[in-house]
C-alpha cells in the first residue's frame, strides 16, 4: 500500500509540474481565497500541515464555488518543492491547467 501512494505523490507532483510550466495558478492562502470568490479556481491543493481554521475556511469557499480540493499527503515545504519553489506552500489554487490533466485526475 505504501508503495501505491507513492507512486499516486509522483503522478501529482509530475503534473503539478507541468501546470507551473505552462497553466495558470496563485500561491498562497489569501489568492487563493480571491480566486474562490472570484470564481476563477478549477482545483485547489491544500497541504497537510496548514492551519486547522484555515484549511476549514479554503473547503467552505471552496464548497461554494463547486471547486475540487485535494488534500496534499506532504507538508508545506513538500508542496513548495513540487511547485518548484524555495519556499513553503500552505496552499495553491490552479485556475488554468494548461496541458496539465490535472483536474480531471483529481476529480475521479
Amino acid at each position: 500500500m505504501a508503495k501505491k501512494t507513492k507512486k499516486n505523490q509522483d503522478n501529482i507532483n509530475s503534473r503539478l509540474q507541468l501546470v507551473m510550466k505552462r497553466g495558470k495558478y496563485t500561491l498562497g492562502y489569501k489568492t487563493v481565497l480571491k480566486s474562490l470568490r472570484g470564481g476563477k479556481s478549477k482545483l485547489i491543493l491544500i497541504a497537510s500541515n496548514i492551519a486547522p481554521l484555515r484549511k476549514s475556511e479554503i473547503e467552505y469557499y471552496a464548497m461554494l464555488s463547486k471547486t475540487g480540493v485535494h488534500h496534499y499527503s506532504g507538508t508545506n515545504t513538500d508542496l513548495g518543492t513540487a511547485c518548484g519553489k524555495y519556499f513553503r506552500v500552505s496552499c495553491l489554487s490552479i485556475t488554468d491547467p494548461g496541458d496539465s490533466d490535472i483536474v480531471k485526475q483529481m476529480q475521479e
